[in-house]
């Protein structure tokens, strides 16, 4: 990953203000280096600011999770919904069923592991999410099925829009460790990439964050004992609609 253009958007706040706006850009580079033409899809990009002890300390804490709503990562369609989702540690995620059919979700990596076994249409299920990290979550029954959540101590985080722009409101001048994950990371990678940055009147810009194109619309990955999925979808009566 390479970065470019760290400072230089200028903070719109006087020198009484003590928190800025934060702006950043994502472009997509090839594995020679160069960076891609302007037409090539930005996969979903997620950065995040953890203060370092002594700067900023009042932007440690997580935002607490809604007690009556817990986050949800739909299963519809055969997919995920939404394809990346952030959460404070310790929340409680629902995966619920509105497919007419069977899903088996789970997690076998750096992140939350757990395994929700054959569940049907109309149910769902909870995982308690108290592993800091990025927990790639696929579906045993259908291999084109993949999202990801990513578990943060801190609210000062930005996911991407589809024309790569982030944006992060309310960031109190200091040092941070930023931390950027990107899709075309993949699994293998399941570690962000990290560097400490300085945010301050003016330099409240990430600059332009390159990072590795997404390989396709599935997520290479294996089932969960660790095998290649069965093609097509297993046509076995347990993984359909029950009458």
């Amino acid at each position: 990953m390479l970065w470019a253009g760290a400072t230089g958007l200028h903070a719109q706040a006087t020198s009484q203000v003590t928190t800025t706006t934060v702006r950043g850009r994502v472009e997509v580079i090839g594995s020679e280096g160069k960076e891609k033409t302007r037409h090539r899809a930005i996969p979903g990009t997620v950065v995040w600011l953890m203060p370092i002890t002594g700067a900023g300390s009042e932007a440690t804490a997580a935002a607490p999770a809604n007690p009556s709503a817990n986050p949800r990562l739909v299963q519809k369609n055969k997919s995920f919904d939404p394809h990346i989702l952030v959460v404070p540690v310790v929340s409680m995620v629902d995966f619920p069923n509105h497919d007419p059919f069977f899903h088996n979700v789970f997690s076998l990596f750096e992140g939350k592991r757990f395994d929700l076994g054959l569940y049907e249409a109309g149910t769902t299920r909870t995982v308690r999410f108290d592993r800091l990290g990025i927990s790639y979550i696929f579906c045993n029954i259908h291999p084109e099925m993949s999202a990801v959540v990513i578990t943060m101590a801190t609210p000062l985080y930005a996911i991407s829009n589809r024309d790569g722009q982030l944006s992060l409101a309310g960031v109190p001048y200091g040092r941070y460790m930023l931390h950027v994950w990107s899709e075309g990371m993949g699994p293998e990678n399941a570690q962000p990439l990290t560097r400490e940055i300085t945010i301050a009147e003016n330099a409240s810009s990430l600059g332009v964050i390159r990072v590795p194109e997404a390989n396709g619309q599935r997520m290479a990955h294996k089932n969960k004992y660790g095998r290649d999925y069965d093609e097509p979808t297993p046509n076995n009566s347990v993984y359909k609609q029950q009458r």
